[in-house]
């Protein structure tokens, strides 16, 4: 059976070996090779048109890599200051502070529920920066070990 490690400052961070360490790095090369051979054309003499094509749809690719993950990740960042929103109001009948931001928030959401008010109240008041809001989490929160 598959069993996850629990989730601390140490081990937070998720990587998708897919993305992070195949696609992207294809992406950059396969748009340098693109380059290359526009250069390599050029000098020859050759046709520029397949080069450019090749630069054109390379360029298209690395865009819509980039472009999906940003999209995904600021529909991923409203669900996350919704869930949070919420999880405050069932705790203390009010909303979050509005002066926290976005990545206070998503720093907030690891803390597990008897230190979370708290450390909500000191990120608006203290300003405090994302990651000194994890590394002030002594207990994180449980459910969040999940893939």
């Amino acid at each position: 059976m598959f069993t996850l490690k629990t989730q601390n400052y140490g081990n937070y961070v998720r990587y998708v070996p897919a993305f992070h360490f195949f696609l992207v790095p294809l992406g950059f090369v396969t748009l340098a090779s693109a380059i290359a051979l526009l250069f390599i054309a050029e000098r020859s003499g050759m046709s520029l048109l397949a080069a450019a094509l090749l630069i054109s749809l390379s360029l298209m690719a690395v865009m819509t890599m980039f472009l999906a993950r940003t999209f995904a990740c600021k529909v991923q960042d409203r669900a996350i200051r919704a869930e949070e929103n919420l999880r405050h109001f069932a705790m203390t009948g009010r909303l979050l502070d509005p002066r926290l931001t976005m990545e206070q928030i998503i720093a907030l959401r690891f803390a597990s529920d008897e230190e979370w008010p708290t450390l909500c109240g000191q990120a608006a008041s203290e300003r405090m920066a994302p990651d000194a809001i994890k590394r002030s989490v002594r207990c994180w929160r449980a459910d969040h070990n999940r893939v």
